[in-house]
C-alpha cells in the first residue's frame, strides 16, 4: 500500500497548540485550519487529553489522516495536513515547550463538558482530588507534571509567563454555553489557588475566545479503514470520519495572530450566544434525547433512533418547545431543524447513542435544563423536557445501554431502589431545585413508568 506524502513536502511550523487529541478535533478545528489560504504557515501541536493511541499512530504518518466525508449517498476522502506534532498526554516537557514559545498564538481545546471540572454554579470545582493533585504537585515544581486541563493550561501560562513569550489566545471548542467566560473563569480561579502574582500578566497577556462547533463526528470503526485502503489506496491507521456540514462561530480576540479561518466558513461575531443556543438545545439536546430514549427502546444509533416514529415525534415536540426559547426568526430555526433531521438520518454515519449518552450529569445542565427552567418560572410543567430526564433516569437505573459518566460514582446510590425515591436523587444532582419541585418529580416519575412498561413486559 502507498504512504501519505506532504503536499508542501514539510510540515507546517508548530504554531497553534491543541488539548484533547481526537476524532472531533482532527474533523473540526484541523480541517478548518488545512483549508485555510495560510495553512502552510499554521501547523499544530496536538496532546491526547486521555490516554490512547492517536498520538502515535498519527506519528508514524507524519501527522497526515484521511477524513472521510460521509453523505448519505457517497463519500469524499482529503488528506489533512495540519497536525504538524502529535504527543501523548503526559507529555508535560513538551507542553511547556510549546506554550513558552512566542511561535505559538493560540491553544484549541476540546475536553469535553467534563474536563473543565466546574460545580454546579459553573465555578471550579477545587476540593475535588485531582485538582488538589495538581495544585499540590505545581506548588512543589512549576514544571510538574499535572492531570487535569486547568492545570495543565495554567502550568503552560506560567511557563510562558516566565518565557516572556508574548500574548495567547485561548479557545475552548466544547459544547458549553459561554465557553470562553467559562474558561476564563476556571483558569483564574487556579490561578488565585496557586501564583495570584500570575493574575496581572493574564489581564495583559491572555485572551479567550468563545465559541460554538458543530460537526457530528462518531468514532472510527475498523470498516472504515478498510473502506479508505480501498478508495484511495493508502493504508491509513488513523482515519475519521465525519459529515459533511460544519460549523465554527467564534467571538474574541487572538491577540498574536490567527489562520484566516473566516475565508474557509468560519464565522466571526460579537456575540455567538443565539448560535450556541441553538446548537446546543436543537442539536446537543436532541442528541440526549435520542441517545436515553432511543437507548431504552432498544436502538444503538442515532439514525435508528430518528428513524423510530415514537423517537421522532419526542424531537419534534423537544424542539417546538426550545425554539420558543430561541431569538431567531421561525423561518431560520424551521431550516435549521430539517438540515438536523437529515443529518440524524444519514444512514451511513454511525453515531452511536452510547457514545452521546456519556457523561449525561454534565450534557443534561446546558442542554435541557435551560429550557426546562424558563418554563417552570413561567408556571408551565415542560413535558417535552422532562421526558428526556425521565429517559436518563432509565438508563442510569439498568434500562437500554450502559452508563459511562464522570460522575458515575455519585449517581449508583441515588438511582437505587423504588423509583419514588431515585427520581428526586437523581433530578438533585442535576440541580437540588428540579428535586424539590414535587410536581416535576412527580411528571418525571410517570415519563420514567411510561418509558420503562414495554422493556419490562
Amino acid at each position: 500500500m502507498n504512504a501519505f506524502l506532504r503536499r508542501t513536502g514539510a510540515a507546517p511550523p508548530v504554531r497553534l497548540v491543541h488539548l484533547g487529541l481526537g476524532n472531533f478535533h482532527r474533523a473540526h478545528q484541523a480541517w478548518y485550519t488545512d483549508r485555510a489560504p495560510d495553512a502552510a504557515e499554521w501547523g499544530y501541536a496536538a496532546f491526547a487529553g486521555r490516554s490512547g493511541g492517536t498520538p502515535e499512530l498519527l506519528a508514524a504518518q507524519d501527522g497526515l489522516y484521511t477524513l472521510v466525508g460521509r453523505a448519505a449517498e457517497d463519500d469524499t476522502f482529503d488528506v489533512v495536513g495540519s497536525i504538524a506534532r502529535a504527543h501523548a498526554g503526559d507529555d508535560h516537557a513538551a507542553w511547556l515547550g510549546y506554550l513558552a514559545s512566542p511561535d505559538v498564538a493560540a491553544v484549541t481545546l476540546t475536553v469535553t463538558e467534563a474536563g473543565y471540572l466546574v460545580d454546579g454554579e459553573g465555578n471550579l470545582d477545587a476540593e475535588r482530588p485531582e485538582v488538589q493533585a495538581d495544585l499540590a504537585a505545581l506548588r512543589k515544581d512549576r514544571s510538574a507534571a499535572v492531570r487535569t486541563a486547568p492545570a495543565r493550561l495554567v502550568a503552560g501560562l506560567l511557563a510562558r509567563r516566565a518565557a516572556d513569550a508574548g500574548p495567547l489566545a485561548l479557545v475552548p471548542c466544547d459544547n458549553l454555553p459561554g465557553n470562553g467566560a467559562l474558561l476564563d473563569r476556571v483558569v483564574r480561579e487556579l490561578v488565585a489557588l496557586l501564583d495570584p502574582s500570575l493574575a496581572d500578566w493574564l489581564d495583559a497577556s491572555l485572551s479567550v475566545v468563545t465559541t460554538t462547533v458543530d460537526r457530528i463526528t462518531p468514532r472510527t470503526e475498523p470498516v472504515d479503514l478498510e473502506t479508505v485502503r480501498a478508495a484511495t489506496g493508502v493504508d491509513d491507521a488513523a482515519p475519521v470520519v465525519t459529515e459533511p456540514f460544519a460549523e465554527w462561530v467564534l467571538s474574541g480576540a487572538f491577540p498574536a495572530g490567527r489562520p484566516a479561518w473566516h475565508d474557509v466558513g468560519a464565522m466571526f461575531t460579537d456575540d455567538v450566544t443565539p448560535f450556541e443556543h441553538r446548537k446546543l438545545w436543537l442539536l446537543n439536546g436532541g442528541h440526549s434525547l435520542l441517545a436515553y430514549g432511543g437507548s431504552v427502546r432498544g436502538h444503538a444509533t442515532v439514525a435508528e433512533a430518528v428513524a423510530d416514529d415514537t423517537c421522532r415525534g419526542w424531537l419534534e415536540q423537544w424542539w417546538d418547545l426550545a425554539r420558543d426559547h430561541l431569538p431567531q426568526p421561525d423561518h431560520d430555526v424551521a431550516v435549521y431543524r430539517a438540515a438536523l433531521v437529515e443529518r440524524f438520518a444519514n444512514p451511513r454515519i454511525r453515531h452511536l447513542l452510547a457514545q452521546i449518552g456519556a457523561d449525561g450529569s454534565q450534557k443534561l445542565t446546558v442542554r435541557v435544563l435551560p429550557v426546562l427552567r424558563a418554563e417552570r418560572d413561567a408556571g408551565r410543567m415542560p413535558l417535552a423536557a422532562t421526558r428526556i430526564l425521565a429517559a436518563w433516569i432509565c438508563t442510569v437505573r439498568g434500562f437500554g445501554a450502559p452508563v459511562t459518566d464522570v460522575r458515575a460514582d455519585d449517581l449508583l446510590e441515588p438511582a437505587a431502589g423504588p423509583l419514588a425515591d431515585a427520581v428526586p436523587r437523581l433530578l438533585d444532582v442535576l440541580d437540588p431545585r428540579l428535586g424539590a419541585d414535587d410536581a416535576l418529580v412527580d411528571a418525571v416519575a410517570a415519563q420514567v413508568e411510561e418509558l420503562t412498561a414495554d422493556v419490562r413486559r
